[in-house]
Parts: structure tokens; C-alpha cells; sequence
């Protein structure tokens, strides 16, 4: 995109009063989008106010309305739930309640709103602002304010964020809390894991989700459960023996743990619900095994808000001034979401419409419909679970006879697993025959490979590390030995997960296909490493993972760095994409020493590795401890290797998973459109049967790695362009320095897609 940057520094909010608050259920990150619309207000030189209690404050006015400053949200980031208060409020309801909000906003010049909750918080909201004029009418009338008061008032904007941990909003891919309440049922399926080792047992799991399966279906496909119960799509009639079956095959299989998942709101196809106590009578009825239910309930709200739900709310804060600066009495009510990695604006009243239509759909009974309006994220989970969960017998499987093997290149990345048993599963469910080589290129040229079946994945996908092993060799001085390998296996087609060496490893092997036609096969990469380098991915496999360790630490590449300070609300970042001299290190270390001054008394620097060469961590620690002497104290904490294990986040298990899926259906298509029959072979030398699978914004596309090379800085390994270069004014802003914000990319209003079936399969993740 070759646009003018537009800096936001003729968005002025000078004049404007704006407020925030929290309502409805609370959800981990509300802190951080409070936090992020105070500091971004403030920034752009307009008046924040907290209301307190959500709209009961804002009825009841007082000491309920409280103009902030830049201190008053320092050190919430990491808090759970809303330090500002939610409260469900009856006389908000009613006109005379909406009367008294609207006077005590208006003695306050407060005319914009930032509204941090459900849809049911949303839509009162919208109603508020509808009747506006109508209510400072009527205050006038009444005496209560003047003329004047009406005219400079006449209008409220309003815009929404969406904090829910269900999910259950349509238009946008993820709302706050929602992945922080996937890290705590996760916890609990990964702690109930490890007594099973010693127990055969059956665990029945009660995750929340009243009209929305969301969480439950995630964390099944996280957790490779063995049935999910969800709102939106009822088991089929005669669901139980089906059920059964699969659970006795799985434990003569030599599964020693079944795990069921309910959501709260699980039905059958009659509209009657299904019950955690339920399913397990069932279970302990049919098949005698021992069973326990476990119930989350409000366990999945607590907690600390993971790296994730941290970004995600801080940038959606900044991008709620900006809708607030720019709205105009003619432009409706939005809600800002978050579309694949872009943030968007989207008409409040629509995405609530849809979200009431899917509940309307499951009412009477039209659940591929609630599906479908779910959107395509939703859509994109169900297919995949589907497909991953329960084998097909042998019988009834294709036969394609084609060989495809499965590696991983690089260091190890939290979510490898994951993406190596999906390849596996989808393989042998479109018919092939699926081998995995162990230790990279290098175990590939000694031949160690061999098949794998559907039941040796099991279990993978919440194991850290890479189970296949995994090298950083690269193939240029093997390819002779892993072209023999090749050949002996008949291997037709090679997945490869991993980071920047995948990369070239590919580009080595397709410039290698002149000289060995083994190499003449449809290979595709799928980006798995920590440091989030690899050119034509906003993502990649195990930087999400990476991010929640620097986080928990900071709590109690530069990517890593970078993002890790904008989830952990660093003072400093120092990275290798940005030059820095001694007069920076002197202006942070100043910023800090002035800060340390003022009721906030910690901070908090974070350095990427190899951010610069002379300016080591020693030399930084020195400088700040000799330059902060009498003001603060300095520490030092190296991460190193944390970063690269552990188990993995729900959000690199759960992308892991799907994107590995689709790799393998671009396998699949590749064999066929590449299979010679005369000569009875796969023959594919095109750039286009070599390519990298990466989310782009908000689709994940396949892309030549040969088109790749132009966008890459070889010497450096890094993208040449990266993404999340754009969010660092963006931590500077909120760690309160001068800095410039390019907002070209914010997101302008659009409408809510719906989309079509075929949709679900191209680009949502």
C-alpha cells in the first residue's frame, strides 16, 4: 500500500470531553482498553473521564464521573476484570434514568462516549444517543439546563468495544477476553491431563457459554477433545451410541483419558438442553467408566488478561479516540473489531442485529443458518474440528496413493505439534499416505523417516516443542542424499513448519529442481517460529506463546520485544529494526528518572538480543543504575530459552491447527492438478507449487516463496516490511513520549460481510 501516511496530529481532541465505561459481564483486558482510551485522550489533548459502576454511575452521577489523568490508570494493564466497576443497571432502562445520565454528562461537557462491554451494553448505548437532542430538550424544558447548553452539546458519539469472554458478537474475530478465558480452560484440561497418566478416567467439562459455543469448541479443538457439546450445531439424533462407540475405541486404542466439553448451553436437535450431569449418567450407565464433571464457571473470568487480550484491547482503545475524533453527527454509532490481524470499524446497530439473528436461527431450529451468521472464524473451527476429530473407517477413506511427508526446519516453536498432527489427520482423511522425517533437512538426508498414523498425533497438540525434532540445518549440501530419500520413499509433495531457515530451505530446493526432478513436487511452508520473521506472515506459529512468557515475567525478535512491551507496558524497547543512539538511551533513561518522581514508582525496559552490538544489557543496566542513583534501583533478567518452550498458548495451538489443515488441502489440490497420468507421476516446477501459507491482514493466503524474496532482507532475516513496526509509536504513546502516529491504516467504517459457505474456506482463521 503506497499511501501518504496521515499522522494524527491534525485529529485533535482539544475541547473534547470524552468518557469511558465499563458494563455487563467483566473480561480479562477491559483494564488495558481503559487504559489505552485515558492515555491515547489524553494524548490528543482531550479530557478523559472515568464513569464509575458502568451507566448505574452515570445515573447516579457524584463522585461516579471523575475526570482522569495520566497516572490514575498506571499499572492496571496486568488486573483482571474492570478496575472502573460494571454493574447491571435497572434505571438506565427507563427514560427518567437516561434524563439524569444525560444531565450528568452534559454538566460535565462530556458529548463522547467510549462503551467497554456485551451487545446488551452496546445496544443501550445506541439508544442513549438516538434520544440525545430529545433529552436535553426536555432538561431545558424542565429548567435544569439552558439554550446555550443544548446548542454546544447537541450531539453524542459514541463508540464500542466489545468485552465478553463468549465470543458471542458478530463482526468481529475475537472480543475482549475471549483468549484469556481459552488460557484458563486450558489450564485446567492441560492440569487435568497429567492425573490421567495415573488414572483411566473420563472427564465432562463445563466451559461457560450460555447462547454461544465459542469457547467450548476452541478449546476442544485446543485440547483435541473427544466430543464438544455447543449451542449451534446439536449432535444428531441417536448422538449417545455414537458417542459411546467413539469413547470405547479411543480407550481400546490405549487412551487413558476421555475429555468430553460442554458448553452451558448445549441442546440437541430438539431445543432440549444436554447437561454436564447428563452426559456423564450416560457415560457411567453404557460403559462403566470412572467419570468426572468438572464445572469452570466464574474461574474463566479471572485471572491475569493474556499478551493477547492485552494488544488486542490496547489497540482497539487507540483506535476508539480516533473513531471519537473523526465521528460526525452523521455517521453511526461503531463498534471497533478486529478483522483477521486489522483493527475495523464496523455499525453498531448491524453487528448486534446479526448476533440476535443467530440466537433467532438456533430458537427455530435453522442451526447451519446460526452457523453461518456465527461468521466465518466460527465456521472455520467447526469444519476444522470436525475434520480432526473422529477417523473415518479405513474403508470408507479415499486411496490417491500419494506419499506426503511432514517436517519441521528452525528451532523448536510452541503450536509445531499441533500444525504436524492436523497435517497428519488431513492427509490420511483426504487419502494419502503421510510419512514424518525426524530432525529437519539433516534426518531427511540420513533417512529418517517413516509413516505415521492417525493415532501416533494423538495427544499432540498440547505438547511444547517439537516432538518430530527439529534442526536448523539448511538443505543446499544434502540435496544429492535428500533426493535418494525422495525417491526411495516416493514422497510426492513436503509440508515444512518452521521459521526463517523453512524459508530458505524451500528456496534452496526449488532452485535444486533442475538438477533432480524429485524436487519437481508441490511443497508448502507453514511459518512456525518464535522471533515472527518470516517474510509474507503477519504471524507466525509460537510468537503468541513467547509473548505470554515475557509477559508473565515482566508481570510478576524485536517482535517480541516490541509487542512484549505494549502487553507489558514497558517504558523502553529497544529493537534492531530501529537505530538508537546514546541520545535516545540518555532521553529514556531522563523519561524514566522523571517518572520515577511522580506517584508511579517502577519501570520497566525491555531489550531484544541483538538490538545493537555495543549497546549490550550490561551496558544499558549500568547506565540506568548509575544515571537513576537516588531516584531507582535497577535489576536484570535475561529470558533466553523460556521463550521457546512450554506448552503451548490456545491461540498457537488453535492457529497451529487451522492453518496446517488448509496447507494440507492446497496438498491435496496440487497433487491433482500436478499428477501425470501417461507417466504415472506428480510433476509440479512451477513458482506457484512452492509456496508459503501466511496470514496477510485478514485472510491467510498461499504465496510464491520465489515472490517472497523481494519483500525479504536476507542479511538480516527479517521481512523487509513488518506490521508491527506501526504499533510502536503506539507503546511509546501510551508510555507517555512525543512521537508521530501514522493513522493511514486505521480502520474506516465498513458494513458487516456475510458471507457466503464457500467463504469459510478461503481466508478466516
Amino acid at each position: 500500500m503506497d499511501h501518504q501516511p496521515k499522522f494524527f496530529e491534525n485529529l485533535s481532541g482539544t475541547g473534547k470531553a470524552i468518557g469511558v465505561l465499563t458494563s455487563g459481564g467483566d473480561a480479562q483486558g477491559m483494564n488495558a482498553a481503559v487504559r489505552a482510551v485515558v492515555r491515547m485522550g489524553i494524548y490528543v489533548k482531550a479530557k478523559v473521564y472515568f464513569v464509575y459502576e458502568g451507566y448505574q454511575g452515570m445515573v447516579d452521577g457524584g463522585d461516579n464521573i471523575v475526570e482522569v489523568s495520566w497516572e490514575s490508570v498506571s499499572s492496571i494493564l496486568q488486573v483482571g476484570g474492570t478496575v472502573i466497576g460494571s454493574a447491571r443497571c435497572k434505571s438506565f432502562r427507563t427514560r427518567e434514568g437516561r434524563l439524569q445520565a444525560a444531565y450528568n454528562l452534559v454538566q460535565r461537557g462530556i458529548t463522547n462516549l467510549c462503551v467497554i462491554g456485551g451487545d446488551g451494553s452496546l445496544t443501550g448505548a445506541n439508544l442513549f444517543r438516538e434520544e440525545w437532542s430529545g433529552l436535553l430538550e426536555e432538561l431545558a424544558q424542565k429548567g435544569k439546563i439552558d439554550e446555550e447548553a443544548v446548542k454546544k452539546y447537541a450531539y453524542l458519539n459514541i463508540v464500542g468495544m466489545v468485552g465478553s469472554i463468549d465470543n458471542d458478537f458478530c463482526g468481529t474475530d475475537m472480543t475482549i477476553g475471549t483468549d484469556s478465558a481459552l488460557h484458563r480452560i486450558i489450564e485446567v484440561v492441560d492440569a487435568i491431563m497429567t492425573t490421567a497418566q495415573s488414572h483411566q478416567r473420563t472427564f465432562v467439562l463445563e466451559v461457560m457459554g450460555r447462547h454461544c459455543g465459542y469457547l467450548a469448541l476452541v478449546s476442544a479443538l485446543a485440547c483435541g477433545a473427544d466430543w464438544v457439546f455447543i449451542p449451534e450445531y446439536p449432535p444428531e439424533e441417536g448422538w449417545e451410541d455414537s458417542m459411546c462407540v467413539k469413547l470405547s475405541e479411543n480407550r481400546a486404542r490405549k487412551k487413558r483419558l476421555n475429555i468430553i466439553i460442554v458448553a452451558e448451553g448445549a441442546i440437541d436437535c430438539h431445543n432440549k438442553p444436554i447437561t454436564s450431569e447428563k452426559v456423564k449418567d450416560l457415560v457411567v450407565q453404557r460403559l462403566g467408566f470412572d467419570t468426572r464433571v468438572t464445572i469452570l464457571g466464574h474461574v474463566q473470568r479471572g485471572g491475569t488478561p493474556s499478551a493477547f487480550d492485552r494488544i488486542l484491547a490496547s489497540r482497539m482503545g487507540v483506535e476508539a479516540v480516533l473513531a471519537l475524533l473523526e465521528a460526525t453527527p452523521a455517521t453511526p454509532a461503531c463498534v471497533v473489531s478486529l478483522s483477521g490481524n486489522q483493527a475495523v470499524r464496523l455499525p453498531l446497530m448491524e453487528c448486534v442485529q446479526m448476533t440476535q439473528e443467530v440466537q433467532k436461527a438456533m430458537d427455530e431450529g435453522r442451526f447451519v443458518e446460526a452457523v453461518r451468521l456465527r461468521g466465518r472464524s466460527f465456521e472455520n473451527n467447526l469444519n476444522t474440528y470436525k475434520l480432526l476429530s473422529h477417523k473415518k473407517p479405513d474403508a470408507e477413506l479415499p486411496k490417491t496413493n500419494f506419499n506426503v511427508a511432514v517436517l519441521n526446519v528452525g528451532a523448536p516453536a510452541a503450536g509445531m505439534n499441533a500444525a504436524v498432527r492436523a497435517a497428519v489427520r488431513v492427509g490420511i482423511t483426504e487419502g494419502h499416505k503421510m510419512f514424518a522425517v525426524i530432525d529437519g533437512f539433516e534426518g531427511f538426508a540420513r533417512g529418517k523417516i517413516k509413516e505415521i498414523s492417525w493415532g501416533d498425533v494423538g495427544g499432540w497438540t498440547g505438547q511444547g516443542g517439537s516432538i518430530l525434532g527439529t534442526k536448523r540445518t539448511l538443505p543446499a549440501k544434502y540435496l544429492e542424499k535428500i533426493a535418494d530419500q525422495m525417491r526411495t520413499n516416493s514422497i510426492n509433495a513436503l509440508m515444512v513448519i518452521g521459521g526463517f531457515e523453512a524459508y530458505l530451505g524451500l528456496l534452496e530446493l526449488s532452485a535444486a529442481r533442475e538438477k533432480y526432478d524429485e524436487f519437481c513436487v508441490p511443497m508448502v511452508m507453514v511459518p512456525a517460529t518464535v522471533s515472527n520473521n518470516v517474510p509474507g506472515s503477519d504471524f507466525s506459529i509460537g510468537a503468541d506463546t513467547a509473548l505470554n512468557t515475557i509477559t508473565d515475567t515482566c508481570d510478576h525478535c524485536g517482535y517480541l520485544a516490541n509487542m512484549g512491551a505494549l502487553a507489558a507496558g514497558a517504558d523502553a524497547a529497544y529493537i534492531f529494526e530501529e537505530q538508537f543512539d546514546i541520545r535516545e538511551l540518555q532521553a529514556n533513561v531522563e523519561h524514566l528518572t522523571e517518572k520515577m518522581k511522580t506517584s508511579i514508582q517502577r519501570g520497566l525496559v525491555l531489550r531484544n538480543e541483538n538490538c545493537n552490538e555495543n549497546y549490550t544489557t550490561d551496558f544499558i543496566y549500568q547506565l540506568y543504575s548509575e544515571e537513576g542513583k537516588g531516584v531507582f534501583d535497577c535489576r536484570k533478567n535475561v529470558l533466553g530459552h523460556m521463550q521457546q518452550g512450554g506448552a503451548p498458548s490456545p491461540f498457537d495451538r488453535n492457529f497451529g491447527t487451522k492453518i496446517s489443515a488448509k496447507a494440507m488441502q492446497w496438498i491435496s489440490k496440487k497433487l491433482k492438478e500436478t499428477y501425470r497420468k501417461e507417466e504415472g507421476k506428480v510433476f509440479a516446477n512451477t513458482d506457484d507449487s512452492v509456496c508459503l501459507l501466511g496470514m496477510r491482514r485478514r485472510n491467510l493466503v498461499f504465496q510464491p516463496v520465489a515472490e517472497l524474496k523481494n519483500e525479504t532482507d536476507f542479511v538480516h532475516r527479517i521481512p523487509k516490511e513488518q506490521w508491527w513496526l506501526k504499533l510502536r509509536p503506539l507503546m511509546k504513546i501510551l508510555a507517555k513520549y512525543k512521537t508521530s502516529y501514522d493513522v493511514s491504516d486505521s480502520g474506516q467504517l465498513e458494513h458487516v460481510a456475510r458471507h457466503s459457505p464457500k467463504e469459510a474456506e478461503t481466508g478466516a482463521i
